[in-house]
């Protein structure tokens, strides 16, 4: 991919999360998620790829726009795989909470994984870790690995959750073990992000989410020297034959980040709706203007660029629309 793009996508995610700002803390998902998926549709084609969603808002009978299977772009660039989560977040947006983002990962045509939409159990490291810890490990035996490794007592540990009761027999036993926990209430993409980076204070996540964004996690810590295991859980039957339709041969293997996002280049791009770990949120200014706050990254060179911008809205047709 040309490394061009990487700056390109940016604008993708900094307009899908002006868009959807407006909403926060207004109680409605639904109109935050809307404004932010129709101002990433439009953006797109301003990109120089040929692109296919292959993770997105839901199949075509689901979703208006950035459904899977969808091309966008402006069709005469590279073959790109495009996975978008327009608002990582869409309850914290509602509620006025922290971590919502808006997110892009793009890879070479058939390296980003087809995820279906079901649970996926994950266990996502920083650089020190990669290739040191086994999601197939008792959660015990992970932490005393993780200590032994990052050489601080298992007290010492902080393990970042969902906040959520499917986890409440996971919870038990980073209680018993005796680890710092801090519970993360939304936001999967930034919570498996977060061990990669040092002032986030988190040494590793664990527990189950969305394996879409998974996927988009696994693109970011490529590019971050981190790692993420996953695993899917297909809840029935339908589920498996769905991860069997997708390509999925056996549903229930432990997920590399090689299945996740291949060996080629990644580019990764996120903008802060709300204020975060690592990404602050939208701020408006006088004047009509606002700042967004992104991060962009190719897993290629390894390059991280915090981006500030400021933005004249009354500039932005497709948030004026």
């Amino acid at each position: 991919m040309e490394r061009e793009l990487a700056l390109e996508i940016v604008r993708v995610t900094e307009l899908a999360a002006l868009a959807s700002a407006p909403w926060m803390g207004r109680g409605d998902k639904i109109n935050a998620d809307g404004a932010a998926t129709s101002a990433m549709r439009a953006m797109f084609d301003s990109i120089s790829v040929t692109g296919t969603v292959v993770i997105g808002e839901g199949e075509m009978d689901e979703a208006p726009m950035l459904y899977i299977g969808e091309q966008v772009g402006s069709l005469n660039g590279p073959e790109v795989d495009v996975a978008v989560d327009p608002l990582e977040g869409t309850e914290i947006v509602a509620k006025g909470l922290n971590n919502a983002m808006s997110v892009i990962a793009i890879a070479d045509k058939g390296n980003l994984l087809h995820a279906p939409d079901m649970y996926m159990e994950k266990l996502a490291v920083g650089p020190q870790l990669v290739g040191r810890l086994k999601l197939t490990d008792p959660m015990e035996v992970t932490l005393m690995k993780a200590a032994d490794v990052l050489n601080k007592n298992v007290s010492e540990l902080t393990v970042m959750v969902l906040d959520r009761v499917r986890h409440e027999s996971l919870i038990k036993t980073l209680r018993k073990v005796g680890v710092r926990i801090k519970f993360l209430s939304d936001g999967d993409v930034a919570g498996a992000m977060a061990p990669a980076f040092p002032e986030a204070g988190i040494d590793l996540y664990v527990g189950s989410g969305g394996a879409p964004e998974g996927v988009l996690a696994a693109a970011a810590l490529k590019c971050l020297g981190g790692e993420i295991q996953g695993r899917l859980m297909p809840s029935d039957a339908n589920e498996y034959a769905r991860c069997l339709q997708m390509g999925i041969d056996d549903p229930y293997k432990v997920l590399t980040m090689t299945d996740m996002v291949g060996t080629d280049d990644v580019i990764f791009a996120a903008t802060g709706v709300t204020p975060g770990e690592f990404l602050g949120g939208v701020r408006y200014l006088p004047d009509d203007r606002a700042e967004t706050h992104s991060i962009v990254m190719r897993a290629k060179t390894r390059t991280i660029r915090f981006i500030k911008a400021i933005h004249y809205l009354p500039n932005k047709k497709f948030i004026n629309d």
